[in-house]
């Protein structure tokens, strides 16, 4: 393989590990092992540090490729606790307000579910990378800042009902570049009348890349040291 040239690479990402973390990581390797003092990575598609699972890393020349990449179907599995919220609208803060789940039934949920399917526009969690005034969303958010973010135009493709275990709901999204899933958490929540955080999120496909073939971290070294 020529990871100068350009090569792409399927990394199952940790868990609270950010994705600028793992191109460091990858790149610091491929440094060390081809001699380089420079060498250009960089990844096709943010995943936030409390999600798992599929990030597409680009080497070399291949980097000039990431906006394309970025632009391929993604497909989640995420899982959401309902009659809680939370401001981040996942785990990495408190819960702020609880609601109830008792009228929640797996038939409401499936027909809540059908509202999300298609053309829809979702407004970015406040806890988010996208911009305010040229500053971090979440850099604000983080300082109690009040702003708004625009809603944006989005699509989903499909979205089923995994399991039904109240106060939790897993389930299977598949779905275009800049989708919230955390946003969608929340959303699900308001539509059952409750309340809804991500409590866990794992990335399963981006366009032809499938966790199956993803290589994990412990696995690079090996990996490059076979491909070098």
């Amino acid at each position: 393989m020529d990871f100068i040239k350009g090569e792409i690479l399927y990394i199952d990402k940790p868990l609270n590990w950010t994705s600028f973390r793992l191109v460091k990581v990858v790149r610091g390797k491929l440094r060390e092992k081809l001699k380089l003092k420079k060498l250009k990575v960089g990844h096709a598609g943010t995943l936030d540090p409390l999600a798992t699972g599929v990030m597409v890393i680009c080497t070399g020349r291949m980097t000039k490729q990431i906006e394309r990449l970025q632009a391929g179907v993604k497909e989640y599995t995420a899982t959401i606790k309902l009659g809680a919220t939370t401001p981040s609208f996942d785990l990495e803060t408190e819960i702020d307000a609880e609601y109830p789940t008792e009228h929640i039934t797996e038939e409401m949920v499936q027909e809540a579910l059908k509202e999300f399917v298609g053309e829809i526009w979702q407004i970015p969690p406040n806890f988010s990378a996208c911009k305010v005034n040229g500053k971090r969303a979440y850099d604000l958010a983080r300082k109690d800042v009040e702003f708004e973010l625009k809603p944006k135009l989005l699509v989903i493709d499909s979205i089923a009902l995994e399991k039904f275990d109240l106060p939790y709901i897993t389930v299977s999204v598949v779905c275009s570049k800049g989708t919230y899933i955390r946003a969608l958490a929340r959303d699900i929540g308001k539509s059952l009348q409750s309340g809804g955080h991500l409590t866990s999120l794992v990335r399963t496909r981006v366009g032809d890349a499938t966790l199956e073939k993803c290589l994990k971290v412990e696995e690079l070294d090996d990996f490059f040291d076979k491909n070098i």
